[in-house]
């Protein structure tokens, strides 16, 4: 079986407060892009059952892969399946500890590929089920559509937004934004206007009015992420936010931006909002 998990972005992020146990709740709007990783796995006669064998290519990924959450996906569901051994691969593309989900499409990717693979009898409300447990916003890749997101990021609210018109340029620069660090410097506060109400309005609209809470203290730190978020308005984009906690940050634009040569020494992804949902 042969997957495309996609990245996603956040129109807008507001930390509204401190959780007791520790967390944080949060308001922002999930937003599927066309950046995809590449997932294989098929059933392996060579593996006894509860043998799950993950190679990883690509973007290096830290760690052992008997720890990625693609291996984690298989026990969760063999506990409760008993399934066949898989060998799988899994071909980073998406940077990891960017902002952009990567690792959360994956495993999401991975539920709902077993679940095909094997005809397994788990409803979608169950898919997200087992997905929030790997992860705050995993769920969110079972439906893959735009959504509003609230307390940790986990609970959605279907929203009909589209942005079929315009195009994305995404940049991610060679440093790493501690998601710990992020949290400990941002001042939580409810904010006036919502993600879900601002990204109602034009897009033209968007700039100054939709907001992430964590680019104040992670511009302070890397003045090298606001220089990309001002370099992608000096090109014409409509729109531009630090994804997350960062450290990628995107800009929205009318036509096709041409990247390639802006950002030598970062990663950086263009293509068309418009996207066919995998």
């Amino acid at each position: 079986m042969l997957l495309f998990p996609n990245a996603k972005i956040n129109l807008g992020l507001s930390v509204t407060e401190k959780r007791p146990d520790g967390y944080h709740n949060l308001l922002t709007v999930f937003y599927p892009i066309g950046l995809c990783d590449i997932l294989e796995f098929i059933e392996d006669p060579r593996l006894q059952r509860g043998q799950c064998s993950l190679t990883l290519t690509g973007i290096a990924v830290d760690g052992d892969p008997v720890n990625n959450l693609c291996s984690k996906v298989y026990r969760l569901l063999y506990d409760d399946y008993g399934l066949p051994g898989i060998s799988a691969h899994l071909h980073k593309v998406i940077p990891v500890g960017s902002g952009l989900g990567g690792g959360s499409a994956d495993a999401a990717f991975m539920l709902r590929g077993i679940r095909h693979l094997f005809e397994l009898p788990i409803t979608d409300e169950k898919l997200e089920e087992y997905a929030s447990r790997l992860g705050s916003d995993c769920a969110f890749f079972i439906r893959n559509l735009p959504v509003s997101a609230s307390e940790r990021g986990n609970k959605f609210k279907d929203l009909r937004l589209s942005l079929d018109d315009y195009y994305l340029a995404l940049v991610c620069p060679p440093v790493h934004v501690s998601t710990s660090e992020a949290y400990s410097r941002v001042i939580p506060a409810v904010p006036e206007k919502t993600p879900e109400r601002v990204v109602q309005l034009p897009v033209k609209t968007w700039k100054g009015e939709l907001k992430n809470d964590f680019e104040k203290s992670i511009f302070s730190l890397y003045p090298e992420i606001e220089g990309i978020k001002d370099k992608l308005y000096a090109m014409g984009a409509l729109y531009a936010s630090m994804s997350g906690s960062g450290s990628s940050v995107f800009g929205i634009f009318r036509e096709m931006p041409s990247i390639a040569h802006e950002f030598p020494d970062c990663f950086h992804w263009s293509g068309p909002l418009k996207r066919e949902i995998v």
